[in-house]
């Protein structure tokens, strides 16, 4: 499974840089919203992966146990 979702998201990181190197050349307008927006979905894709891969939490050190407890 992990090998799966790192597969994806090398994916959409590669997705995304060939929209950015588009963005780069001579475009029509319409053109350019497209990319744009398939740019924003990818983005959008792989942030959702990527939390779903790798899931953190951050806890204040310096804070009581009883204290983080209670958020």
């Amino acid at each position: 499974m992990l090998d799966e979702n790192l597969a994806r998201i090398r994916a959409h990181r590669n997705n995304i840089q060939r929209y950015r190197r588009l963005l780069k050349t001579r475009l029509s307008e319409l053109e350019r919203q497209f990319i744009e927006r398939r740019v924003a979905e990818e983005r959008s894709a792989l942030d959702s992966l990527t939390a779903a891969t790798f899931p953190v939490s951050f806890g204040c050190a310096n804070t009581p146990a009883e204290i983080r407890a209670g958020q």
